[in-house]
């Protein structure tokens, strides 16, 4: 069984064991958190789409850390004018492990 859940402006494909990156959540590490917003379950009956959500449908998460990712450069220059910007980035991120998918 797998489901489509959504979270920060993205969409993942989950199942039951899978450890997912998402977008920052206010959550605590070890806490339990549910996704409710799940757009699509297959299940052993078949394929459940939602319009646009499962209506019941949620899906149970540990938190497993809050972190950085890796940093990117951003650098952006002008020719001839001696215009130079560096700038760092480190988006953060919450690791999720997902516990239970309910139908």
């Amino acid at each position: 069984m797998y489901a489509v859940v959504a979270t920060g402006g993205k969409q993942y494909k989950v199942s039951e064991g899978d450890i997912i990156y998402v977008e920052k959540l206010e959550a605590e590490v070890d806490s339990t958190i549910e996704l409710d917003k799940v757009l699509m379950i297959n299940k052993d009956e078949g394929l459940v789409v939602g319009k646009p959500v499962v209506e019941g449908a949620k899906v149970k998460a540990k938190v497993l850390k809050q972190g950085k990712a890796k940093k990117i450069i951003v650098f952006k220059y002008k020719p001839k004018k001696d215009y130079r910007k560096k700038q760092g980035h480190r988006q953060p991120y919450t690791k999720l492990q997902i516990e239970k998918i309910d139908a």
